[in-house]
């Protein structure tokens, strides 16, 4: 089986991240039974001092290059990530998509309809590259920005009910949708490190969405046990 992580700023990771993919990694390694693989067309982290996509300085220096694949970019959103998943998904042959997309569409690029349209076009996209593939789609999780800006917090809160609507509406047998829940205990004061992005108990409760959400509706995997970090 093979999984592809699809997201943001917030799933790409900052030079000396460990990111949540390493966190997913480390879940597939202890609870996932059959064989996997991790794709993507990426490996890097965003280098502030260069303000691009560069770095390979993960915070684990140990987190093998094969599993460092990822689509994802600072600043790209399901606007961006639309067009480029039906290469990305055919080329790898991606057969689970773990999405974690729309802060950035919503903050700076698309309301809460145009964004939840890119979401429809997303799925169109990757089913048309593998009409069987799985995914599942995290809501926005809350931000700093949501707690000042009372436009974007409605939108953020619109979007995520439009999201929900469109799981249910796309969901095939064939070709299975998830949406996974918003860490009940996500604290924005503890768990980024500029209220937006994640540090490491962040981290590990986004992981733990996916893991989760996998485990209960797939049974894929099993119930998300963190690492501690050495």
């Amino acid at each position: 089986m093979r999984f592809m992580f699809v997201g943001d700023s917030m799933t790409i990771g900052r030079a000396g991240d460990y990111t949540w993919r390493y966190r997913m990694w480390q879940h597939l390694e202890a609870a996932f039974p059959g064989p996997y693989e991790i794709v993507g067309p990426r490996t890097e982290l965003y280098e502030t001092t260069a303000d691009a996509a560069v770095s390979h300085a993960y915070a684990d220096p140990a987190f093998p290059a094969d599993a460092r694949r990822h689509l994802s970019g600072w600043g790209e959103g399901w606007l961006h990530m639309a067009p480029l998943v039906r290469e990305a998904v055919a080329a790898a042959r991606a057969d689970v998509l773990l999405v974690s997309l729309g802060l950035i569409d919503l903050g700076f690029y698309t309301d809460s309809d145009q964004t939840s349209g890119n979401v429809r076009s997303f799925i169109a996209e990757a089913r048309a590259a593998n009409p069987r593939v799985r995914a599942v789609l995290l809501p926005v999780i809350p931000n700093v920005r949501a707690q000042y800006d009372a436009h974007f917090a409605a939108e953020c809160a619109r979007f995520n009910e439009l999201l929900a609507k469109t799981v249910a509406d796309l969901d095939e047998p064939g070709s299975p949708l998830l949406l996974a829940s918003t860490p009940d205990s996500y604290d924005i004061a503890t768990d980024t490190y500029d209220g937006t992005h994640p540090g490491p108990s962040g981290e590990h409760k986004l992981a733990a969405a996916f893991a989760t959400a996998m485990h209960q509706a797939w049974g894929l995997g099993g119930p998300y046990a963190p690492v501690p970090d050495q």
